[in-house]
């Protein structure tokens, strides 16, 4: 748990400052979602966005459980070495999308739109959403969209070689897209201006670049581990002391 406790932050940086970018894609659903809803029923209005939002996450969550057991199996084969590069690779990818640097990473959506246009059709009779269920069913369809960054992260997530640990990841990344996809009002202008600055979102995607480049293999981790293996056995003598 130690060393998944970095990763579940990464994820988590990844979906806050790519809430941006999910606003653009789910920002006009959720405007029709509650649109017809009258401004004096804001709790209404408010379950049924949790409810849309939480069908969305757990859809991210059972794309990284299913994807992961792919990348369980390959961890068992003499490719393993090359899923630490992949995971590096692509956490570098994102921090520079973040930071404004690359969009890259928007070509990989078209490799789902060949499955989402078989589920489209699906989510629009959902539509408009007058109850929670319908609300969660539409989330958890809409959570398939073609989007470069859910499936970069998916990716990354899939090379961890632990199908529990990339559907952690994948929790942790939907998680972190809620403040600005659910917030409301004015809270929401504000969280959103703040995430769309460039200082922040270069801070963050140089954090996530950063911690991609330690995730790579090579003489670093060595040196990394050997301090730590250091540092270990002088707390052990120190003890025995």
């Amino acid at each position: 748990m130690p060393e998944l406790a970095p990763l579940l932050a990464s994820a988590l940086i990844l979906g806050l400052l790519g809430g941006g970018h999910c606003l653009g894609m789910c920002g006009g659903l959720m405007g029709a979602l509650t649109m017809a809803i009258p401004p004096e029923q804001r709790a209404r209005r408010l379950r049924l966005l949790l409810a849309y939002n939480l069908g969305r996450i757990l859809s991210y969550a059972c794309a990284g459980l299913l994807l992961g057991l792919a990348g369980w199996a390959v961890a068992r084969t003499p490719f393993a070495s090359a899923l630490r590069v992949i995971a590096g690779l692509l956490l570098i990818a994102m921090g520079l999308y973040l930071a404004g640097w690359w969009s890259g990473l928007t070509r990989i959506e078209a490799l789902g739109r060949g499955l989402w246009k078989h589920i489209q059709p699906f989510a629009s009779r959902l539509l408009p959403v007058s109850t929670l269920p319908r609300a969660l069913l539409l989330g958890a369809l809409w959570g398939w969209l073609p989007c470069g960054l859910v499936y970069s992260t998916l990716l990354w997530a899939t090379s961890q070689g632990s199908a529990v640990d990339s559907a952690l990841l994948m929790l942790a990344f939907g998680l972190g897209t809620w403040p600005v996809l659910l917030a409301t009002g004015l809270a929401a202008e504000r969280i959103t201006a703040v995430l769309r600055k460039r200082s922040v979102r270069m801070a963050g995607g140089i954090l996530v670049i950063l911690f991609g480049l330690w995730t790579l293999p090579g003489p670093h981790q060595a040196w990394i581990m050997g301090h730590e293996m250091h540092a270990s056995s002088g707390i052990a003598h120190h003890k025995a002391a």
